[in-house]
């Protein structure tokens, strides 16, 4: 179960890793993990963050990171039950 757990995670974070190198790419470089982390202060900031495409690359990373999660899942099941 821990195999499991831990495969889950480093999966997951390599994920949310190679997310933010596809989707976090502009033409001036790359979006700062600051911005991408951090929530809006208020219906302005939320806006720009709308119009900036900010949203559009949080939920991008996260996906990537959802889907490296759920590969990890899978590796850790398979490797267990090969192990039995």
């Amino acid at each position: 179960m821990k195999r499991i757990i831990l495969l889950l995670i480093i999966v997951g974070i390599i994920g949310l890793a190679v997310g933010y190198l596809i989707f976090a790419r502009t033409s001036s470089g790359y979006v700062s993990v600051q911005v991408l982390i951090s929530p809006s202060k208020n219906v302005l900031d939320d806006l720009v963050k709308s119009v900036t495409g900010i949203k559009q690359i949080r939920r991008n990373i996260l996906i990537c990171g959802a889907v490296g999660a759920g590969v990890g899942l899978l590796l850790g099941l398979v490797t267990s039950r090969a192990r039995r």
